[in-house]
């Protein structure tokens, strides 16, 4: 349970630097339509708002002897030295998308395996 929360948590931070960038970029594209822009935008907060909710459950976890608290602080100072090489920045829109749909379904798999560990009366 606490290698899948970390393994969420380093993947959810991880995207953080790359979405803000991508949505920079994608904000230079004077052919895209509004509602690329405001897609984009949306994709950023609802990974910031997952990440958050991914927080608060491992506070709730830690409080009930769930896992150990060995993850405090981990993720809002771990990933904060990432930086963005020049591959990222010369990653094609489709490549960044298709990696970051990939990164999404992990977390997703991850989130249901946990739930699964930690709730397994819910018939997984």
């Amino acid at each position: 349970r606490e290698e899948l929360t970390h393994l969420i948590l380093k993947l959810l931070q991880a995207w953080k630097e790359p979405l803000s960038h991508f949505n920079q970029h994608i904000e230079h594209h004077q052919e895209l339509p509004d509602d690329s822009l405001s897609k984009a935008k949306q994709i950023s907060n609802m990974v910031h708002e997952l990440k958050t909710g991914v927080e608060k459950v491992t506070e709730k976890m830690q409080s009930m002897g769930i896992i150990s608290n060995s993850l405090n602080g981990m993720a809002s100072s771990e990933g904060t030295a990432l930086s963005i090489s020049n591959e990222a920045n010369m990653m094609s829109d489709s490549d960044f998308i298709h990696c970051f749909r990939r990164d999404s379904n992990k977390v997703q798999s991850y989130l249901k395996i946990l739930k699964c560990r930690i709730m397994p009366e819910n018939s997984c």
